[in-house]
């Protein structure tokens, strides 16, 4: 059977990357969450996928005058202080408040949403005694060297975490090579495919798992893979004929935004 892999928790139903999205994401009965994981200016790391800020939060009108918007110029203060659930109501992004699958009850709750920190993602993911995949994003002009891993794997230890609950992955291989060396232990998942359109590159295949983006992919790829046994899962499916497609091929787990539609969790709105 394949996995269900919450996207940046259910981001259909509520704002990615935020705990309510981890939360409902549990409820629903999810295998894991996905989350991204984010360098600040003062050297924290939290969870938010975007290098600016401007999709996903109030920081142009909340910080009108500065010069940059990038997750990388601002410290964790700042970041707190930003509102990163506004814009889930503001634009629906999904079309389910249209849809009336979303209560206007929680709309409150959203306009409180914060972008968590990686500790707090990793407390979570603990308490409900869950799995969490966290992906190292990467932007080629930030010179951050090893830092985001090392720093990852920092928090990691200090949150006393079970290595089997957490998986890392990125679209900077060297970054997983360097989790490797540092910690065996925890399961590595190459992300492959960032563009639509680029050509899947898989290098000499020295990774056990294969994070793919479903665009480019084609069932030949996948037979390929599992014929060196390797384990395959798929960015990002929210149709139930696709994912049962793949799953006969016998893809292992696929990232979904939609985790509702693939489980048979608990109710999800109270």
């Amino acid at each position: 059977m394949a996995q269900v892999i919450a996207h940046r928790g259910a981001r259909s139903l509520a704002p990615e990357n935020t705990l309510l999205a981890a939360d409902l994401a549990y409820k629903t009965g999810a295998d894991l969450w996905e989350t991204d994981v984010s360098l600040t200016r003062d050297g924290r790391l939290v969870l938010f996928h975007d290098e600016t800020l401007l999709r996903c939060t109030n920081a142009a009108s909340r910080f009108p005058s500065n010069p940059s918007y990038r997750v990388r110029d601002f410290d964790l203060k700042a970041l707190l202080a930003l509102d990163a659930g506004s814009f889930f109501v503001e634009t629906d992004p999904f079309s389910q408040i249209s849809l009336k699958a979303i209560p206007r009850t929680v709309f409150s709750e959203y306009r409180h949403c914060v972008i968590p920190t990686l500790e707090q993602g990793l407390e979570f993911t603990m308490k409900k005694q869950w799995k969490i995949n966290l992906e190292l994003k990467y932007f080629p002009e930030d010179e951050t060297g090893f830092f985001v891993p090392d720093k990852t794997l920092e928090v990691i230890e200090q949150m006393g975490i079970l290595p089997d609950r957490v998986v890392i992955s990125s679209f900077n291989h060297g970054w997983l090579e360097r989790v490797i060396d540092k910690k065996p232990q925890i399961e590595v998942q190459a992300l492959i495919g960032e563009n639509d359109t680029d050509p899947l590159d898989f290098g000499d295949f020295r990774y056990s798992t294969y994070n793919i983006n479903a665009k480019p992919v084609d069932d030949g790829i996948i037979k390929k893979l599992k014929d060196l046994g390797k384990k395959v899962n798929l960015f990002t499916v929210n149709n139930k004929a696709e994912f049962d497609h793949y799953a006969s091929l016998g893809v292992d787990g696929m990232f979904t935004d939609f985790p509702q539609l693939f489980c048979s969790g608990t109710t999800i709105f109270t």
